[in-house]
């Protein structure tokens, strides 16, 4: 099926903006699927009207966001599209399956420490007191998302390694009885170290979005300090934000 796109010249929107704004709505709603092939900049122009310098900034533009990848050989072709999570109290897992992506995850750390100063202050617990820390590889279509380390309180749920491959954390608390209530939430972004690179496949030095967030129950009990890293290229935070009156 030949997708269909067009331009409107009257339009002040610049002619490249506008394609490239309907080539990523293809590929966000599946019309252009991970793994297909764009056709060649001189059959877009052809067919568009449009120079060869629009069109490849168009595609360039979607290259710069990692929805496309120009491969040596092959041409240009669809990459899996980046997960938008909107700013709500969900988990990774539940937003992966939701855009369609195939979560996936690999259980690299699941014991018991003692509670840093951090995570003390965070879950409410004294320092030094027996907590769970949890650390996982998120994964989709089989590529690394973001790598996630959770502390809980002890005696929370039971943490099976075989259960959190299979399902995401918020899952396993709900289905133990936990209302999740709230969170307090803070987003930046930093240089991945080397270790962070080789988890994420990314370069030692790429930007890394990064959260750290504190759960609490219906009960105003921290129940889960999460501190998580994402790839940029693969992942974004979505804000809402409205006037006050």
């Amino acid at each position: 099926m030949q997708l269909e796109l067009s331009v409107d010249r009257s339009s002040p929107v610049p002619l490249y903006f506008q394609l490239s704004q309907q080539l990523e709505a293809a590929i966000e709603h599946g019309t252009l699927t991970p793994g297909s092939l764009l056709g060649n900049e001189i059959e877009l122009a052809a067919r568009l009207g449009l120079s060869r310098p629009t069109v490849r900034q168009a595609i360039q533009s979607l290259v710069d966001k990692g929805l496309l990848v120009r491969r040596r050989g092959v041409g240009t072709q669809v990459v899996h599209s980046q997960v938008k999570r909107p700013l709500e109290l969900s988990s990774l897992y539940d937003d992966l399956e939701a855009a369609g992506q195939r979560p996936a995850t690999k259980v690299l750390v699941n014991t018991v420490v003692p509670a840093s100063a951090e995570v003390a202050a965070a879950l409410g617990v004294a320092e030094d007191s027996d907590v769970h820390r949890v650390e996982r590889l998120r994964l989709a279509h089989g590529e690394p998302m973001a790598y996630l380390c959770n502390f809980l309180p002890p005696g929370l749920i039971d943490l099976d390694t075989g259960q959190l491959e299979t399902t995401g954390l918020y899952r396993l608390m709900r289905a133990a009885g936990i209302t999740l209530h709230s969170a307090r939430q803070s987003i930046g972004a930093r240089a991945a170290t080397t270790e962070e690179a080789d988890r994420l496949a990314e370069e030692t030095g790429a930007p890394l979005l990064t959260m750290q967030r504190v759960t609490f129950d219906d009960t105003g009990r921290a129940v889960e300090y999460g501190t998580h890293t994402y790839r940029p290229t693969r992942y974004s935070f979505e804000f809402q934000l409205l006037v006050r009156t």
